[in-house]
C-alpha cells in the first residue's frame, strides 16, 4: 500500500506554467481570425462597473455553472454554501469585488487591474511601464518577458490586445494557495492540495493548469490524486462570464474572461502539463518507486529533476524564439503554425468535453514524441543528467543553453512548431465556441 501511495508523489510538478508567457503566442494566433481582427475597439472598463451592473445576473451564471460543475466534472470540489456570491445593492464596490472572487474561489490577492501586455512585434509604446506588481501577485523571474502598460477607465482598445493579454492572466496569482494545506489559504473547500509540495506557493496552482486525464486505469488506481484537476473548472468559470459580458454590453470584460479561459485550454496543449511523465513508462515509474521504498531513492529523484528539466527546457526554447521572433518581425515555423488556421477544421466543435477529450488527449499522444525530441534537440547535460536541477540554476545555465541549442534546435524546432499548431487551433476553436454561445455575432 506504501509503494501504491508513493506514486502519487513521485512527480511532483516543478512548475504550474506550461508556456511561458502566452501573450506573444496569442497575438500570433489570433491576429488573422476575421472574429477577433475585425471586431470594432471595446471601451476599458473596471471590474466594478461590471459587477455593479450586472450583479443578479452574474449571480444566477456562477449558481448555474457551480450546478453544471457538480453534475458533470467527477472530481469537482463543491462550492461551500457560504461563498456563494447574493445580489446586495447595500455594499461597496470593494465588498462586491471580494465576494465575487471568493464565489470564483479565486486567490484574495488577485488583482484584475486595467491593464495591456503589449505585442512585442510592435513598437515600444509611448506610454509609461505600469509596474509588475499591480497586475500580478507572482514576483517576475528572471528573463521575465512580460511587459505590461496601464488602460484608464474609458479608453478605447482592440480586443485582440485585450484577448491576448488576458491570455497571459491566470498566471499571475489567480490560483495561489487556495488549498486547505497551503500556507494562509482561504476557506474555499478545495481540500489537500492533490500533487506538487503545498508548502511552494508556485506549485500550488498547478492542479488548476494541469489535466491527467489519459493515464489509463491502471495509473488512475495507483495514483487517484492525480486525477483531481481544476482545469475545466476554470474554463466554464471564465468562458460563462466572458458569454454574459458579451450579452450585456460589457464587450471588454467578455474579450478579458475569454482569454482567462482560453489560457487554462493552452496549457493543456502542452504535454507536460497533459501527462505525469511523458518520458517514463508506468512500469518505469513504479519500478523506481519500488527502489525508493526499499531505501534507494536516487532513481526517483533523478526522474522527477529530468522531468523537469526536459519540461523547463522546451518552455525556454519556445519563449526565446517567440519573443527575439517578435522583436525581428520575423516570421519562423512557430509563428507560421500559431496562424495556421487549417488546422482548426480538423477537430470538432466547441463543446464542455472539448477540453478532456480532444485537447488533453492530444497533448498525452505528443507526450512521447515531445520528451524525445527535447532529449535530441537540447545539450544533453541539461535534458540527460539527473544530476543538474537545470530550474534551479537558471540564472547559470541559461545563456549555456541558448548558445548551444541554435547549432541542435532543428528536432526540437519541428516538434514545438507541432504543439504551437494544437495551441493555435484550439484557442480559436474554444474562441469560435464561446463567440457562438453569446449569440453568433461579433460583439462591440
Amino acid at each position: 500500500m506504501r509503494l501504491l501511495l508513493a506514486l502519487s508523489a513521485l512527480l511532483l510538478p516543478l512548475f504550474a506554467q506550461a508556456w511561458g508567457n502566452h501573450t506573444p503566442m496569442c497575438y500570433r494566433a489570433f491576429e488573422r481570425m476575421p472574429e477577433v481582427a475585425g471586431a470594432a475597439p471595446v471601451k476599458a472598463e473596471p471590474l466594478a462597473d461590471f459587477l455593479h451592473d450586472q450583479e443578479a445576473a452574474i449571480a444566477r451564471t456562477l449558481d448555474a455553472q457551480e450546478a453544471w460543475a457538480r453534475q458533470h466534472l467527477q472530481h469537482h470540489a463543491p462550492r461551500p454554501e457560504a461563498l456563494r456570491f447574493v445580489p446586495d445593492a447595500r455594499r461597496s464596490d470593494a465588498e462586491r469585488r471580494a465576494a465575487f472572487i471568493a464565489a470564483l474561489r479565486l486567490a484574495p490577492s488577485s488583482r484584475l487591474a486595467l491593464y495591456l501586455q503589449p505585442d512585442p512585434r510592435e513598437a515600444a509604446p509611448a506610454r509609461p511601464s505600469l509596474e509588475a506588481a499591480v497586475v500580478t501577485v507572482v514576483r517576475p523571474a528572471a528573463g521575465s518577458t512580460q511587459r505590461f502598460v496601464a488602460l484608464q477607465p474609458g479608453e478605447a482598445v482592440a480586443p485582440l490586445a485585450v484577448l491576448a493579454s488576458a491570455c497571459d492572466e491566470p498566471d499571475y496569482g489567480h490560483d495561489l494557495n487556495l488549498f486547505d494545506d497551503n500556507p494562509g489559504h482561504p476557506d474555499y473547500g478545495f481540500g489537500k492540495q492533490p500533487f506538487g509540495n503545498p508548502a511552494v506557493a508556485i506549485g500550488s496552482q498547478a492542479p488548476f493548469h494541469m489535466g491527467f486525464f489519459h493515464q489509463g486505469a491502471i495509473f488512475n488506481a495507483l495514483a487517484p490524486n492525480f486525477a483531481r484537476t481544476f482545469t475545466e473548472m476554470r474554463v466554464q468559470q471564465y468562458g460563462g462570464l466572458a458569454v454574459l459580458a458579451w450579452q450585456t454590453g460589457h464587450a471588454y470584460w467578455g474579450w478579458r474572461f475569454a482569454g482567462m479561459a482560453l489560457h487554462h485550454v493552452e496549457d493543456l496543449t502542452q504535454p507536460y502539463h497533459a501527462s505525469a511523465a511523458p518520458g517514463a513508462t508506468l512500469a518505469r515509474m513504479m519500478w523506481v518507486n519500488l527502489k525508493a521504498q526499499l531505501g534507494a531513492p536516487a532513481d526517483r529523484q533523478g526522474l522527477v529533476v529530468l522531468q523537469g528539466n526536459r519540461h523547463f527546457v522546451l518552455e525556454q526554447f519556445q519563449t526565446r524564439w517567440i519573443i527575439d521572433a517578435a522583436r525581428q518581425r520575423r516570421d519562423g515555423p512557430l509563428e507560421l503554425a500559431l496562424r495556421d488556421a487549417a488546422r482548426d477544421g480538423r477537430y470538432p466543435p466547441w463543446s464542455p468535453a472539448y477540453v478532456r477529450e480532444v485537447v488533453a488527449a492530444e497533448a498525452f499522444a505528443a507526450g512521447p514524441a515531445t520528451d524525445a525530441a527535447v532529449v535530441v534537440g537540447a545539450p544533453a547535460k541539461f535534458v540527460s543528467d539527473p544530476n543538474l536541477d537545470f530550474a534551479a540554476n537558471e540564472a547559470r545555465f541559461g545563456p549555456e543553453l541558448a548558445r548551444d541549442l541554435q547549432g541542435q534546435r532543428e528536432a526540437l524546432l519541428g516538434q514545438v512548431a507541432e504543439l504551437l499548431g494544437h495551441f493555435g487551433a484550439h484557442s480559436r476553436n474554444s474562441l469560435r465556441g464561446l463567440l457562438s454561445q453569446a449569440g453568433g455575432t461579433m460583439p462591440h
